[in-house]
């Protein structure tokens, strides 16, 4: 764990500490709770499918500073997250993630798509 984690942690437990949580014990009963992750959540609905985010709407923009760019940035923005997340999670990716050097409609979306993801 790099240091400013370990720093914000330690003064996060100190403060929850000071109310009566003990941080450890939580973190404890977290492992055993699988917790679903959606693919969006690291890159705000951008997806890699055109170069120009989400259309707005409901849904947020994408263009927020230091947003993953590529997929290789999405991926290790997820292995950042899980490695400050105790327990088992799922990844839910959705469509707009697929790899592919040419357009491919979603009808016709196969697991080769997503190739660099399973590996």
């Amino acid at each position: 764990m790099n240091q400013n984690i370990e720093l914000a942690y330690k003064i996060a437990k100190e403060r929850y500490a000071e109310i009566g949580v003990d941080t450890d014990a939580a973190l404890n009963i977290l492992k055993d709770i699988p917790v679903s992750v959606h693919c969006w959540q690291a890159d705000d609905v951008m997806g890699f499918e055109v170069d120009q985010g989400a259309s707005g709407g409901i849904l947020c923009t994408g263009n927020y500073p230091g947003r993953a760019r590529t997929p290789d940035e999405l991926r290790a923005d997820l292995d950042q997250f899980l490695t400050l997340m105790p327990g088992t999670i799922r990844l839910n990716l959705h469509a707009i993630y697929r790899e592919s050097e040419t357009f491919v409609d979603r009808a016709k979306i196969t697991p080769e798509h997503f190739k660099n993801w399973i590996d």
